[in-house]
């Protein structure tokens, strides 16, 4: 889910208030960095030795919703962390609703936080680049020494900024390609082709549309699972992780880039959704409607649902507990090409902004969370013997614990994913073992990402961009969609359309940012 965030991300963007700079985008190893200028604020509190003396107060933020368990779970933590570092943690959240707008707000009010969640969906280069996070070179090595050695150098490097760190990145290797969950029982009860290509995907709604009364193959809201097949099919690539209508070709060729509505096969593509809208494989309403198609798959009116390999997993544990007698598929686009990319080491880390009262205790505290079981575990799964029980040596957990009421108590959880450390994380019991064969999977054809770590800056081009942006919602979702009278005439005014919004302009900017990127990596 995180992934498709960006859409909605940029509009955001743009609103945010004029910071200032921080140099360039040439990156550089910590080592190199290290030696990097930096203001007098962080060259006095780098020379001096950690002090814990006065007691303080830190702010930080996390996306999303606070569990209900929250207060009693810092409580104890904070009982910790004023024994060890004489201070304690103050934990908000940004509530899902709109949280792009008030992630934007607390960093350019200039509110006192001393630590907050970053990602590269989350505008983190934008934001970096505005001067937004604090330079955490100076400090790294001194307030979180544990931290920067576990860190490998590719990972700091994607913090890296004009030779300067402005986030520690999570250690938790991750693979998130797109994919539909499905209804396989009824694939096997139906005796329809094995999910493998566009073909059988096409196949398989055509028999559940014919042979299953009541149900829409993809019931509900089903955007998401067209677009990302679309781009999966011609392996076509968004850069530097927006979601416009410029894309890269193929991974190939990652210089090609082109607005596809322009290119033949989108024209064949939107013909082909006309088709498969007018024999019902979504509702009419799909655009408008807010009931995600996952839900309806747990109603009993719907077939296929798109999730990433971890989103697929979370749904396919609770279908399992919910109706143990349905059996749920996967598959990833990732089989269409064959290959995967791993996400970049800044899908999820956390920075300090420029406001933050007490960045090295920040650090500090970071560093007890990521290096000490105590601290990770209490942060990230709540209560040991309330909310988990450790089993397997450690390696597992229980949720609820046994000794609590499954009824009155359940496991513990938030936006932890800025913290994740892969040696201390555990494995939930009863969970999907398909995910593990997955990340196999993916490990054997990686490739590495070199579309995402483009760092895209909009603003000479905003204008144009959120025009373009606006057409292709007005314009391009209902002919993506198939709900069009007349393919050939809505192609030509979304086209005509686009021009006028300034897509030739955005489009050369996109490709000189670009190509400054693919210079200077040496890629072809």
């Amino acid at each position: 889910m995180k992934r498709k965030l960006g859409a909605v991300l940029a509009t955001a963007l743009f609103a945010a208030a004029a910071l200032s700079g921080c140099g360039g985008n040439d990156e550089a190893k910590p080592e190199a960095s290290a030696s990097g200028k930096s203001d007098g604020k962080q060259d006095a509190v780098a020379s001096a030795g950690p002090d814990t003396s006065k007691p303080v107060e830190l702010v930080w933020y996390l996306l999303g919703d606070a569990n209900k368990d929250t207060p009693k779970v810092m409580e104890e933590f904070n009982k910790m962390l004023k024994k060890d570092l004489n201070a304690t943690v103050k934990l908000n959240f940004t509530t899902w609703n709109d949280w792009q707008t008030k992630y934007n707000l607390l960093l350019t009010a200039g509110e006192k936080i001393d630590m907050i969640f970053a990602s590269s969906w989350a505008g983190f280069f934008k934001y970096a680049k505005q001067g937004a996070f604090l330079d955490l070179t100076p400090l790294l090595p001194k307030y979180a020494p544990q931290v920067q050695k576990q860190v490998p150098e590719q990972d700091w490097s994607d913090v890296t900024i004009g030779g300067k760190i402005y986030a520690v990145p999570n250690t938790n290797p991750e693979y998130t390609p797109d994919g539909i969950v499905y209804r396989e029982d009824w694939r096997k009860e139906l005796n329809l082709p094995e999910i493998k290509d566009l073909a059988s995907i096409e196949a398989y709604m055509d028999g559940i549309k014919k042979n299953k009364p009541g149900v829409i193959p993809i019931n509900g809201s089903a955007w998401n699972e067209i677009s990302t097949l679309f781009m999966a099919y011609h392996d076509f690539h968004t850069i530097g992780g927006e979601s416009g209508v410029i894309v890269s070709k193929s991974y190939d060729t990652p210089r090609d880039i082109v607005a596809y509505p322009f290119t033949p096969e989108y024209e064949a593509w939107v013909k082909k959704m006309k088709e498969w809208a007018d024999k019902g494989y979504w509702s009419k309403n799909t655009l408008s409607s807010k009931q995600e198609a996952g839900d309806l798959i747990k109603a009993g009116t719907g077939a296929i649902y798109w999730r990433n390999p971890p989103g697929a997993s979370g749904f396919i544990t609770d279908m399992q507990k919910q109706n143990p007698k349905v059996e749920i598929g996967y598959f990833p686009f990732t089989r269409l090409h064959n290959y995967a990319m791993p996400t970049m080491a800044i899908a999820n880390g956390m920075a300090i902004p420029k406001s933050a009262a007490n960045p090295e205790r920040s650090l500090m505290v970071l560093e007890k969370i990521r290096t000490d079981p105590k601290y990770y575990n209490l942060i990230t799964y709540g209560i040991e013997g309330y909310h988990y029980d450790l089993i397997n040596d450690g390696k597992n957990i229980v949720t609820p614990s046994k000794s609590q009421d499954p009824a009155k108590v359940q496991g513990y959880g938030i936006a932890d994913w800025g913290w994740r450390y892969k040696p201390l994380m555990k494995s939930g019991v009863g969970g999907w073992d398909g995910l593990d064969k997955l990340n196999e999977e993916f490990a054997k054809i990686s490739k590495p990402d070199i579309f995402s770590p483009i760092s895209m800056d909009y603003d000479p081009v905003k204008t144009e961009y959120a025009a373009v942006n606006q057409v292709k919602d007005q314009y391009g979702k209902p002919l993506m969609m198939g709900l069009v009278p007349n393919v050939d005439e809505a192609i030509k005014t979304y086209r005509d359309k686009l021009k006028a919004a300034g897509i030739d302009k955005v489009l050369d900017y996109v490709k000189q940012q670009a190509t400054a990127y693919y210079d200077e990596k040496g890629i072809k």
